[in-house]
């Protein structure tokens, strides 16, 4: 059966040898994709959960021990934010760069940065403080996809909470400008002041 027109000339091109070794190329690349992305997109979400976050004892036994005692682990209403819930965007792009800062991490921790106690704490303000600059130059977007402002009754808040969060809403303030120390004990040789985040999360 001869094809019409110009689907019959792309069809007597494939059915040449060069045609048919291209078009085989193309079908070997086309499903290798689908198989590489789809490899590729479960290890990531394999990274992003919480068993993989505590799998060395780094975190198991130092930032972790203290997130379980917060109101973000165990709370009146039942929802629990989890590691990646807080420190992996969740936008392709973001979260694509975030993976590229943490294999930075991960070797820090391969050749020994932050192996011991006493080395964790040696650098714990440094880890925090990048951190913090990142949420504050995303604007505290991981925060904010459980906690906006724009969606806040502050009236319905108790006294002091009500009051500030109103007041860093209009002073155009970010989550982690106040609240530092919210999830995870802030570092000793910390020197700002967030006895805030303290007042705070205990409403």
């Amino acid at each position: 059966m001869k094809l019409p027109g110009f689907i019959g000339r792309i069809w007597g091109w494939l059915c040449r040898p060069s045609g048919k070794a291209l078009g085989s190329l193309l079908l070997v690349g086309f499903v290798g994709g689908i198989l590489f992305w789809g490899a590729f997109n479960t290890g990531m979400e394999m990274t992003n959960r919480e068993e993989f976050c505590i799998g060395c004892h780094e975190m198991e036994a130092n930032v972790y021990e203290e997130y379980v005692t917060t109101v973000h682990y165990n709370n009146r209403s039942g929802v629990r934010a989890t590691c990646p819930d807080c420190h992996v965007p969740k936008d392709w792009t973001h979260k694509m760069v975030r993976k590229i800062q943490a294999s930075k991490e991960l070797w820090g921790k391969a050749i020994g940065i932050v192996d011991t106690p006493k080395k964790f704490r040696d650098h714990r303000l440094v880890m925090a403080e990048r951190e913090w600059a990142r949420m504050r130059k995303t604007d505290s977007q991981e925060c904010r996809n459980c906690h906006n402002f724009e969606f806040m009754d502050f009236t319905e808040q108790k006294g002091v909470a009500g009051r500030m969060h109103a007041s860093a809403s209009e002073q155009g303030k970010t989550c982690i400008d106040c609240h530092k120390g919210i999830a995870h004990r802030l570092p000793e040789n910390y020197e700002g002041n967030d006895a805030i985040s303290e007042t705070l999360a205990a409403h």
